[in-house]
């Protein structure tokens, strides 16, 4: 980048992608100070090496994306170490890492070296490996079960693809939101005001009855 660049002579693009010729160094150079920006080198393998003028930080900037970009697509095996002694507050830290590594698409291995007294309480370490692996379970399944070789337990897990941390399914919806589909018995019906009869929507009017009395006994 500017004075650092050794050759005597360079092509040089402008800001705008337009290529400026091949240039004197120290002239590519006053001409990127008098833009504000800067000479930078991109392509030292060429003959003669490629410069360009632009604006440094902004340079890095983007580079830095790139590079983010790129260990994004490339999918690792991370490794975590766990011990049997291991506390609440060191567990939960490196359940977040391994939550943010499945996150990004990688697989993870989880191992835990049983050594000295514990060696003696291989299923207590066991138990702190498998309670490690539920707590992570919205977010990946175990390739295999938990693994013991020796004093040496592991387990590797992969990325749950069929759903994300924190996802719930959709509550059923209550009775009083679904549509209606009989009448209800007339015992659960409340009475109709005497003043004003009502009907219901979905069954046929009744017709009055009125009683005749007959004069004769």
């Amino acid at each position: 980048m500017n004075e650092q660049i050794r050759i005597p002579k360079v092509l040089v693009i402008d800001e705008n992608g337009q290529k400026l010729g091949v240039m004197d160094t120290r002239d590519a150079i006053r001409l990127a100070r008098s833009k504000g920006l800067d000479l930078i080198e991109v392509a030292p393998q060429a003959r003669p090496p490629v410069c360009r003028i632009m604006d440094y930080g902004k340079f890095k900037y983007q580079q830095r994306k790139r590079e983010k970009e790129a260990r994004k697509h490339h999918k690792e095996l991370k490794e975590i170490r766990l011990t049997p002694q291991i506390g609440e507050h060191d567990l939960m830290h490196r359940i977040r890492n391994a939550e943010e590594f499945l996150r990004e698409g990688h697989r993870v291995r989880v191992f835990m070296q049983v050594r000295g007294r514990w060696a003696a309480h291989m299923d207590l370490g066991e138990a702190k490996l498998r309670q490690f692996v539920e707590r992570l379970a919205a977010v990946a399944i175990p390739e295999t079960p938990i693994q013991s070789q020796g004093n040496l337990l592991t387990v590797t897990l992969s990325p749950r693809k069929e759903g994300k941390k924190g996802e719930t399914p959709k509550p059923a919806p209550s009775p009083t939101q679904q549509p209606i589909a009989s009448v209800p018995s007339p015992t659960n019906q409340p009475a109709s005001p005497p003043t004003t009869p009502t009907t219901s929507p979905l069954e046929p009017e009744t017709p009055k009855v009125i009683e005749v009395v007959s004069g004769e006994q």
